[in-house]
């Protein structure tokens, strides 16, 4: 899989740009602000529906217009497909396939698969739990895209319950002409289980799947580490006492949200639930030597390490599961030692499609010497020197 042709319209600083693309190594070199990484963070755009470095659209539509068009024509097995979608931040964005439009913008999630390594990557290891379920959802998403419907049933089940916790303290506390929210929660509380438990599953799966991963890409990239020093668990918001059948967690979120009624009526949140969920991270020195959390213990070093793990694990994931992704490494290389730098271009020169962005040229690895675009001032030129 790999594209063939960018076309941006409004998106970021770009009005206009065409950029013309191969399969093997493309570096787009420049400044910082001079939108390298705009050219490939609307390709990561087109795969996942979402940025990797802001949370909303808004951000991503040029200063002035009103709507944003990122359309790329992507091969896969020899045949051409012109994906696009069209940006418009506070209404429903739009998205087609070959200029026929799909029902819903959802539809296009997967059908371009990518994995980014970028600096924002750290929030991986040093950041909230939010970040780390998103990491797992993404690459959910990207495995089985029809989960990108069942985590937006799940956020929408959420807020409805929120509210309704909310209304129904204030009726437990004696607020009149709230008392209906009692009644209603119960249905809520059904669907909470049921998108909640699917969710879950689907997690847990994951997790035990990418674990081996994980291990050997962080051997590959750490210095002196072996293959058991690093390790992720998944770590629900309470004891699932061995269980993972999709049934079976629907019993037990049920249970608990009953459990737990009294504190979330006085908080007005929901206290069980995927969203309250956390994948652990944590770095040892082989079985039986007791094992510590990266977040608070591992050096910047070691951070890095298992940032970049975690990104390399997802790719030999995805390509265990029959598809090569593009891989997109965004200004990455700065923050790595020339030795470093060279490990992780070995272990990416083989993909079908790799993008690279650096500031100077000299960042880039002789490993991952291809097609070179100079970026500046909004324009994108092929450099004579490759």
């Amino acid at each position: 899989m790999y594209v063939a042709h960018l076309s941006l319209h409004d998106f970021r600083s770009y009005a206009t740009a065409e950029v013309e693309l191969t399969p093997g190594v493309t570096a787009f070199i420049g400044r910082n602000g001079q939108g390298k990484t705009n050219l490939v963070e609307a390709i990561d755009y087109l795969s996942r529906l979402s940025s990797h470095r802001v949370a909303s659209d808004a951000p991503l539509v040029r200063a002035g217009a009103d709507q944003a068009v990122v359309r790329a024509a992507v091969v896969r097995d020899g045949r051409t497909a012109v994906l696009e979608v069209e940006l418009n931040p506070g209404r429903s964005n739009r998205a087609r396939v070959n200029r026929s439009p799909l029902p819903r913008a959802r539809e296009l999630v997967g059908l371009v698969r990518t994995v980014v390594f970028s600096p924002e990557d750290l929030t991986l290891v040093k950041g909230d739990p939010s970040d780390r379920r998103r990491f797992l959802d993404d690459l959910l998403v990207l495995r089985a895209p029809r989960l990108a419907g069942v985590r937006s049933d799940y956020d929408r089940v959420l807020r409805q319950r929120n509210t309704l916790l909310k209304t129904a303290g204030a009726a437990r506390r004696g607020s009149s002409g709230q008392e209906s929210a009692l009644s209603t929660l119960g249905v809520w509380d059904a669907h909470l289980a049921r998108t909640g438990a699917e969710l879950l599953a689907e997690r847990l799966a994951l997790v035990e799947s990418l674990r081996p991963y994980v291990g050997k890409a962080y051997e590959t990239v750490a210095r002196g580490a072996t293959r058991d020093d690093a390790d992720i668990e998944y770590k629900p918001s309470f004891d699932l006492k061995g269980r993972s059948e999709r049934d079976d967690l629907v019993e037990a979120l049920l249970a608990e949200v009953e459990r737990r009624r009294g504190d979330e009526l006085d908080r007005g949140v929901s206290l069980v639930g995927p969203h309250r969920d956390e994948l652990l991270l944590s770095l040892g020195h082989g079985p039986g030597e007791g094992r510590l959390p990266v977040k608070g213990y591992a050096s910047h070093g070691e951070s890095w390490s298992f940032a970049l793990a975690l990104r390399l694990a997802s790719y030999d994931l995805l390509r265990a599961d029959g598809d090569d992704p593009i891989l997109i490494l965004d200004d990455v290389f700065a923050e790595l030692d020339a030795e470093r730098r060279a490990q992780l271009a070995d272990l990416v020169a083989g993909a079908e499609q790799v993008l690279v962005t650096a500031a100077v040229a000299a960042d880039v690895p002789a490993g991952l010497a291809g097609t070179r675009y100079d970026v500046a001032g909004g324009t994108v030129v092929r450099s004579d020197d490759d």
